[in-house]
């Protein structure tokens, strides 16, 4: 029970705290659609099932004790936001349409984005394979084990889709695309300086 708690607890606290995963579907809802940032939310959750796969695989531990595949995994990833960030920026230097209004996003490329976010995020890496590492006993059941990672997703999806809803809400949105260009100049900027600390962040985990 005090397990099973502890993983309740410490999942609630990681999925709440900003990063970029909230950066992008708070982005993909706000400026495209309530549809977008829910599938954003969708593809986060299913990142995080790879990151549960290969730490029940055991290559979790792998990469908690190899520096430099952390760190492969941690420039990838670090690349990505960086490459998002800019997309976002180059795509609002060609100007916003003038009524206002914002670009159609295919429901694949929204789930993607969420997903790739996720996958690629090392942050999501820590945080999985130290909580089955020092949080789940080895002697716990796979099955529970497995019941403890559809959780974690679940709780990814759950989160994120309650961000997409509230900032899809009608007046809101419409209000915040007024000024949509500055909306992804700062989520673009954010997500540069995520992807940029990442890349610059000590070699250690």
């Amino acid at each position: 029970m005090n397990e099973l708690i502890a993983v309740i607890t410490i999942t609630l606290l990681a999925v709440i705290s900003p990063g970029p995963d909230f950066a992008m579907v708070t982005r993909n809802s706000l400026t495209l659609s309530r549809r977008a940032g829910v599938l954003t939310s969708l593809g986060v959750g299913l990142g995080v099932l790879v990151h549960l796969s290969y730490t029940l695989l055991s290559v979790g531990l792998l990469i908690e004790q190899s520096l430099w595949l952390f760190n492969v995994i941690k420039l990838v990833g670090a690349a990505y936001l960086i490459y998002l960030g800019v997309t976002m920026l180059r795509v609002n230097s060609g100007g916003a349409p003038a009524d206002g209004t914002a670009p159609s996003l295919s429901n694949w490329d929204a789930l993607r984005t969420g997903f790739l976010t996720n996958a690629l995020n090392p942050k999501t890496t820590v945080f999985i394979v130290s909580l089955f590492i020092q949080v789940v006993h080895p002697d716990t059941p796979l099955a529970v084990q497995i019941c403890y990672g559809v959780f974690i997703s679940m709780a990814h999806v759950a989160w994120f889709s309650l961000v997409a809803l509230c900032f899809s809400a009608g007046a809101m949105r419409e209000r915040i695309l007024a000024v949509r260009p500055w909306i992804d100049c700062t989520f673009g900027g954010l997500l540069v300086a995520f992807g940029v600390l990442l890349a610059t962040a000590r070699g250690t985990h």
